[in-house]
């Protein structure tokens, strides 16, 4: 497990730009943390640093953004803010995506934590408003990709 803390959104950028340069295919996140958090904000961060431009918007009224590039991994970018049982979930086509050519971004990952795939990056982050975020990682092997 890793703890940073930024003071501002584009510093929560700069460190999810980093974390994104290290992802491979097949890796979902799972975002943890209240509405005003900062989940989109870092989604923005993973993105480019996965080389994808920053078109990055919050899926909440769509359940699920695309983002690809040419000589980019692809980007899914669910919010499961209204998904509250693997039932629900069987019905957004979530196991229809493609994962392992891809990377999975989950908003409000709590509602689903028992279907959620491997392996899995658990970030949690926690402030809102022009409060510090503290952002905790856990996932051994992703972790060690990162570095510190």
């Amino acid at each position: 497990m890793q703890t940073f803390v930024t003071h501002s959104p584009a510093e929560t950028h700069a460190l999810a730009k980093k974390i994104g340069a290290a992802l491979r295919p097949g890796t979902c996140i799972a975002f943890f943390g209240g509405l005003g958090a900062g989940k989109t904000t870092f989604t923005r961060g993973l993105a480019e640093g996965l080389g994808l431009p920053d078109i990055v918007s919050s899926p909440t009224f769509a359940l699920v953004n695309e983002y690809h590039a040419p000589d980019c991994i692809s980007v899914y970018h669910f919010d499961m803010y209204r998904v509250n049982s693997p039932e629900a979930l069987e019905t957004t086509g979530f196991w229809d995506y493609p994962l392992e050519d891809a990377v999975f971004v989950i908003e409000w990952a709590e509602n689903i934590a028992e279907e959620l795939p491997e392996p899995l990056l658990k970030i949690t982050i926690s402030g809102s408003g022009d409060q510090p975020r503290e952002i905790t990682l856990e996932g051994d092997e992703l972790l060690d990709a990162f570095g510190d």
